[in-house]
């Protein structure tokens, strides 16, 4: 397998896109987005009329990428399909277990001697199925993929909710669970809800302080965490064309935080800049052939509200600096805010940490931009107050800033220089200084800052900015600082910050490593699992559905507010156990609010009459043999693709949860392993259910595509009520859900299951 897509293997991609495009305009009739000439492109059946924004599409994607956490429940699922090799070019990429601690060597260090055994098993898997690997310490995911992988009009499913990322090169990438990877893997189309489409028209040119981080935030702002479901966000306008590649990768990547399916931006001169800057000069030559592939039509771009659902402008030339937070990265101010905002909320102001880096902000550009603080705040004598850590997002970048001296700047002033991984962007801080229930306030230049996402602790108060603006509050040590207006002082010195400057693409080229890719050998590769681990369990079948109404269903949970996937099943100490379904059966809901009590991770066991964490009442219930729900707010399951959070649930008993609406890929995870995801068809009857329940959902032998069921609630006192319940389940769907998952539904239909 190659490293990189080779140039004919592009031609043969965009030869049948083009012929998929063609007959998709014979019925189309109407000038395309660019988003729906790469959704045609990819059609399984492109003569099928497709009306946006209903119904579900069958796509056949180019790739499919891993990561390490999420790729060890996709392979054990793929295992189960019984198949030679992957039908598809697939990578896995070791970035997540990699804890953020003392610094590069000895956090590496201890993360092979932890994991030794997972990353065995996921190098073994990926060599016998003809997967190319990245070995620990190679880079983060989407940084890798951006750097290798993505091209033009392509369409990459990744087992990762920030894959977008890859959007910033004109991709429609997208997060999925990892059966969906399994899915295509094996051959089989996937399958996504039909989105619309949201234009940005981005306006005019970014100036000073500002940077390509701003305009994600500033659309966050406005569409909020959970505007962009089932949605495509497609960027155009003169804005495009002033921002670098990467610099659009950040909005691509932080598109995950609106809830949307995916962003992408048209192709542009700063595409292929990057594309030969990353050794991909023979891809740009056979790009230029198809390039009106590749954006939107130009009758699109005249009269953009006629052919986008809605049409937001962001005018660049006024945008100011952004700050997200606390807590949830729609929460977003102007940094000339901040100080007010501070003393009204009563936010900590003086900053325990800072951070840069990350999947989303660790391009030549960012760093540079962050570099050019230091050096002024270096040769002034200043240094950070508090902690300053900085994550390379891959070797090629760590290479090239240590070639040019970026490095030295961020140590000089205090900088710990962590593993090129995922660290504390994902909760694998390992933070002695900070415990639970110590309230304080870090700054950084992630994506996500739900409560005790960076560091397992929720009182931290953590905040989202640009890296430049990061590296500003940083070397201030306070929150309300701006360094558009404010002095640097300390002792007797005082400095003005200058606005960052950067060279996008490294004037002597990028230092070129490929020494942390293992090609695949085949299948006379022995998969390596280790006897008895508590890393690694081989999975079994979910049993199908006894095609019966689910009748008698306890309430395990009604969780209230916000219930992202970090809630349902939480990753930090929990990310060791993602290949052991059952062990880490033993964190979820961990985080879940009860709507009854106000207590998190603990609900009341109706069989015992006892308080107890929700996870070991549903261990209890399914030994009982009784099945429960799970009762949820608004957009539940927000956030990371991780499907532990919808195989928990289903391993332990779960036959349905019902919500008043979903994030997009949990539901889909829901329905990949046979859960049935439910929403009230009347928001405010979910104020009918008490924690002592029991329920009855019935009528599921018609269980049709858009059919309501209804629900008896039966209450503790002898009463009962009734309400009504939707689904957004497709024909197919339909199909997993009675054979007890997707994969089962493909061994059935292969004749290996009865």
């Amino acid at each position: 397998m190659n490293i990189q897509i080779t140039a004919e293997m592009l031609s043969n991609i965009y030869r049948k896109s083009q012929k998929h495009i063609n007959h998709a305009k014979k019925w189309h009739k109407a000038p395309m987005t660019l988003a729906e000439k790469i959704l045609f492109a990819h059609l399984c059946e492109p003569q099928n009329k497709q009306k946006r924004g209903i119904g579900f599409l069958s796509l056949q994607p180019d790739r499919v990428a891993m990561q390490d956490v999420t790729a060890q429940m996709a392979l054990l699922q793929f295992m189960l399909a019984e198949k030679e090799q992957s039908t598809v070019p697939a990578t896995v990429h070791c970035d997540h277990l990699i804890q953020a601690w003392k610094g590069v060597k000895p956090d590496m260090q201890k993360s092979l001697e932890e994991n030794n055994e997972v990353f065995q098993f996921l190098s073994s898997a990926c060599s016998r199925f003809h997967i190319g690997f990245w070995k620990p310490g190679a880079g983060i995911i989407h940084q890798v993929v951006l750097e290798n992988y993505a091209f033009p009009g392509g369409l990459l499913i990744g087992t990762d909710s920030h894959t977008p990322n890859a959007g910033g090169l004109g991709m429609l990438a997208v997060g999925v669970g990892g059966a969906d990877a399994a899915d295509v893997m094996a051959g089989l189309p996937w399958e996504v809800k039909n989105p619309g489409i949201t234009g940005v028209h981005l306006k005019g040119k970014l100036q000073g302080w500002t940077s390509s981080k701003d305009i994600i935030l500033k659309l966050l702002g406005i569409l909020t965490v959970k505007g962009g479901t089932n949605k495509i966000i497609e960027y155009f306008g003169e804005g495009c064309r002033s921002l670098s590649c990467t610099g659009k990768g950040t909005i691509t990547n932080m598109g995950a935080e609106l809830g949307a399916t995916c962003s992408v931006f048209p192709y542009d001169s700063s595409m292929s800049k990057y594309l030969t800057a990353t050794d991909r000069s023979a891809q740009v030559e056979v790009i230029e052939k198809y390039k009106e592939l590749f954006s939107a039509d130009p009758e699109v771009l005249e009269n953009p509200h006629a052919f986008y659902d809605e049409v937001i402008e962001i005018d660049l030339s006024t945008l100011e600096p952004q700050l997200a937070g606390p807590h949830s990265p729609d929460a977003v101010h102007s940094l000339s805010e901040i100080k007010e905002l501070c003393q009204k909320e009563k936010w900590p102001k003086n900053l325990s940490a800072a951070l840069i880096g990350s999947c989303t902000n660790s391009s030549y550009e960012d760093i540079g931009r962050a570099a050019h603080i230091a050096r002024q705040a270096r040769q002034a004598g200043f240094k950070m107050p508090q902690h300053f850590l900085v994550t390379p997002g891959s070797e090629l970048i760590k290479q090239t800033i240590e070639r040019d001296g970026y490095i030295k700047d961020f140590e000089a002033i205090g900088a710990v220089v962590l593993a090129n991984a995922c660290g504390p962007c994902i909760g694998q801080w390992k933070r002695d200084e900070y415990k639970k229930g110590q309230v304080n306030t870090i700054v950084n230049s992630f994506n996500r800052n739900f409560r005790g996402r960076n560091d397992a602790n929720p009182d931290t108060l953590s905040f989202i900015a640009s890296p430049e603006i990061t590296m500003a509050l940083g070397l201030a040590g306070r929150l309300d600082f701006n360094p558009q207006t404010d002095l640097l002082e300390r002792e007797n010195k005082k400095l003005k910050l200058q606005a960052p400057e950067s060279d996008i693409l490294p004037q002597n080229g990028f230092v070129q490593n490929k020494e942390g890719y293992i090609p695949p050998k085949g299948k006379n590769v022995k998969i390596i699992v280790k006897e008895g681990s508590d890393r690694l369990q081989l999975l079994k079948p979910f049993p199908p559905w006894n095609k019966e109404d689910f009748k008698g269903l306890l309430i395990l949970c009604k969780a209230k507010g916000k219930c992202t996937t970090d809630h349902i099943s939480p990753a930090g100490f929990w990310l060791r156990y993602r290949g052991h379904l059952d062990r880490i059966s033993d964190n979820m809901l961990l985080g879940a609010t009860n709507a009854f009590t106000d207590e998190r991770g603990i609900g009341f066991n109706q069989l015992t009459g006892e308080k107890q964490p929700f996870s070991k009442i549903a261990r209890y219930y399914k030994e009982q043999k009784r099945n429960w729900v799970i009762v949820g707010d608004e957009n539940y399951g927000e956030g990371s693709s991780r499907e532990h959070a919808a195989m928990t649930p289903r391993y332990l008993g779960a036959k349905a949860v019902i919500v008043k609406s979903f994030a997009r890929i949990h539901e889909t995870n829901l329905k990949k392993q046979g859960v049935l995801p439910l929403t009230f068809t009347q928001s405010k009857d979910i104020e009918k259910i008490r924690e002592k329940d029991q329920i009855d959902i019935l009528d599921l032998e018609n269980l049709t595509p858009g059919s309501q069921h209804k629900v008896l609630i039966k209450h503790e006192d002898g009463s009962q009520e009734e309400f009504s319940v939707s689904h957004s389940l497709s024909t197919e769907q339909i199909k997993w859900f009675q054979a007890g998952s997707a994969l089962n539904l493909m061994r059935k239909q292969k004749g290996k299951l009865e």
